[in-house]
């Protein structure tokens, strides 16, 4: 399922839209389905300056598991709109952990390396269950 992102610039999920029309008969719904789902947040599409709904494949795609989700598993539109809420959620956290370990890696490669970024230096930290805030000390301006 995509997520529920707000589509204002358009990208390679962006490059082909639907008209309303088109997206109901993609996802096998009503129109005024899609407007409902609109109005309450479930599917939110692209507007064009007039106002007009444009749909991308990834709408259609969540507009297919809200009906699968609906009519197979029996979940309401409350339960489908928190797990939408959810799985965006976690696509967005799994985003972070992914640069996270990214950076983490090229930071263990610098270290095995050697290469030791300016201003900063490597401190060995023994295994301890004490909490210590450090603060840098601030410079005092030398008068010369």
């Amino acid at each position: 399922m995509t997520s529920p992102k707000r589509k204002d610039t358009f990208s390679d999920d962006l490059s082909e839209v639907f008209v309303i029309s088109v997206a109901a008969e993609l996802s096998g719904m009503h129109a005024q389905t899609l407007r409902t789902y609109d109005r309450m947040g479930l599917v939110t599409p692209m507007r064009t300056s007039g106002g007009g709904r444009r749909y991308t494949r990834g709408d259609v795609a969540t507009l297919r598991e809200i009906q699968r989700l609906s009519q197979e598993e029996g979940v309401n539109l409350a339960g489908i709109k928190a797990i939408i809420r959810l799985t965006g959620e976690n696509e967005r956290l799994r985003e972070k952990l992914d640069a996270a370990r990214a950076e983490n890696r090229r930071l263990r490669e610098q270290l095995t390396r050697g290469a030791v970024p300016p201003g900063r230096e490597i401190v060995h930290v023994p295994q301890s269950t004490a909490v210590v805030m450090w603060r840098p000390r601030r410079r005092r301006a030398t008068s010369g």
